[in-house]
């Protein structure tokens, strides 16, 4: 006897209009959703396809070729007796809670713990605003150069570039990355040393997974990165902050032995955010320090190509042959942050023994954009966007420090200015960075809050990183009008509660 149609199917008709759901969709969702609902039960038999679909007025084809998906999706088990729902293991109904317990006690459960270690970064606004840092002049890029250059790497490769390739990158650009590296920068290495990633966090979560086990130390700037601290949380290693003074990243001789580094995240040659560079001492006795304690250094280049005065300062990496540095650049600012290619130049003895463990971690791709950037790099066309960057973000700086000279009404001082696309700018310990920031969002500006940046803030790590690459110079006047009055509103404010809770 055929068993009747369930009413749970029958409660509503199928919709007929055109849509993206066909009725062999709608259907098969309404019976799947009957059965881990419940309403239809373990072993029950469904009626025979001729008679759902005269129920329902649809093909017998339509509920066959459902009847079919879900009995290969293991929802139903059709046997020479008609088709059954099978049995199936749903979760425990636990007592209601109140929504928001309900969902603290869903959530909680899957994440890992060391994803409270990660800071979230402040609000940000959508889309292109004022004197955010770390975002390049995007409508000054050679955008016609590089169309050439992926088109001669379209053209030249075709299909054959459409697989994964060589895991550690593409020959012709880590060729081209080590040649450029070699005479810009001093670094010291062959193609063989570089390792292409997408951009700077790729590598420096490489960095902390291929030489530290969970629980080993790592140094960070304090202030310093944030997404450095977020790679080395990823890879639970215990964070030692280190403060930065005018000479870089400055090290107790005393940590060495009491809390000795199996990593060491520094910014050498412009210390991100406060624009310091390591001297030359300091940067020789960190190596010899990281020698000694058997210790890797991840000598991040950031900014490094923008320098304003004088000669480009050389990488920590080629001052002393062999020296256990890593170093990690990213195209994101000196060509376009959606590039999302970056590279990671292994010491010569770690290269050898690290090809097959890279070989597994890693699986290639953007391989015509690797191939366009190799050369865009060989023609010259990156040499060339640099230097025209260079004297825009020159200008750009001295017409920021001009407006921040005569319109920023409250005490301050500017720090960096020797390179880069961002002044670091120091208010009053009592002037609430945070509160600026966030009122500057408001009116359509992104400085960040200097405080934001560092693991454990002290007094003088108040102020605003206020980034110069993407805003013309026009505009700095009345932003830093309106910053100054922000700046005064919310020191007044506090002043005034401070006022308050006094007079209480």
């Amino acid at each position: 006897m055929n068993p009747p149609v369930p009413q749970s199917l029958l409660d509503a008709p199928l919709s007929r209009e055109r849509g993206p759901a066909s009725l062999q969709r709608q259907l098969h969702d309404r019976l799947k959703q009957a059965i881990l609902g419940a309403r239809l039960a373990p072993g029950s038999r469904l009626p025979g396809s001729r008679a759902l679909a005269e129920a329902l007025s649809i093909s017998r084809n339509t509920v066959t070729a459902v009847y079919d998906l879900l009995a290969a999706e293991g929802y139903l088990l059709p046997d020479r007796r008609g088709t059954r729902v099978a049995a199936l293991t749903r979760p425990a109904r636990s007592a209601p809670r109140h929504p928001v317990q309900r969902a603290a006690s869903a959530a909680s459960p899957a994440l890992a713990r060391r994803l409270a270690a990660i800071q979230s970064e402040p609000a940000r606004a959508d889309g292109e605003v004022a004197l955010r840092p770390g975002v390049p002049a995007l409508a000054q890029f050679p955008l016609a150069e590089w169309r050439r250059a992926l088109d001669r790497a379209m053209g030249r490769a075709g299909s054959s570039a459409l697989g994964y390739g060589d895991p550690l990158g593409e020959p012709a650009l880590r060729h081209a990355i080590a040649r450029h590296l070699s005479v810009a920068r001093g670094v010291r290495c062959e193609a063989a040393q570089v390792v292409v990633t997408e951009g700077a966090m790729e590598a420096l979560a490489l960095c902390a997974r291929l030489l530290t086990n969970p629980g080993d130390t790592a140094w960070v700037e304090d202030p310093g990165y944030r997404g450095a601290r977020t790679a080395m949380h990823a890879a639970d290693l215990h964070l030692v902050p280190m403060r930065v003074d005018a000479e870089g990243l400055c090290v107790p001789t005393s940590d060495w032995t009491g809390r000795p580094p199996r990593l060491i995240y520094t910014t050498p040659s412009h210390q991100y955010p406060s624009g310091a560079v390591m001297s030359a001492a300091r940067r020789l006795e960190l190596i010899a320090n990281a020698q000694r304690h058997g210790a890797w250094i991840i000598e991040d280049d950031y900014d490094s190509e923008f320098r304003h005065a004088g000669d480009p300062i050389g990488a920590m990496q080629g001052l002393v042959a062999q020296a256990p540095v890593l170093y990690v650049g990213t195209f994101s600012k000196t060509m376009f942050p959606s590039l999302r290619l970056g590279f990671l130049v292994l010491p010569e003895a770690l290269a050898t023994r690290l090809q097959a463990p890279l070989g597994q971690l890693l699986r290639g791709g953007h391989r015509h954009e690797q191939l366009a950037l190799g050369d865009f790099i060989e023609s010259g066309a990156f040499g060339r966007h640099l230097g025209r960057m260079r004297r825009l973000y020159r200008e750009r700086q001295v017409a920021l420090r001009e407006a921040l000279s005569h319109h920023l009404r409250v005490p301050h001082a500017i720090d960096g200015g020797q390179g880069g696309m961002h002044l670091t700018v120091r208010l009053p310990s009592n002037d609430p960075d945070t509160r600026v920031a966030a009122a500057a969002l408001r009116h359509g500006m992104a400085p960040a809050a200097l405080s934001s940046f560092a693991l454990q803030p002290a007094a003088e790590d108040n102020g605003l990183v206020l980034g110069y690459g993407n805003t013309s110079a026009e505009r700095f006047e009345p932003l830093v009008r309106k910053l100054s009055q922000l700046a005064r509103a919310a020191y007044t404010g506090v002043r005034s509660r401070s006022s308050g809770a006094g007079s209480g």
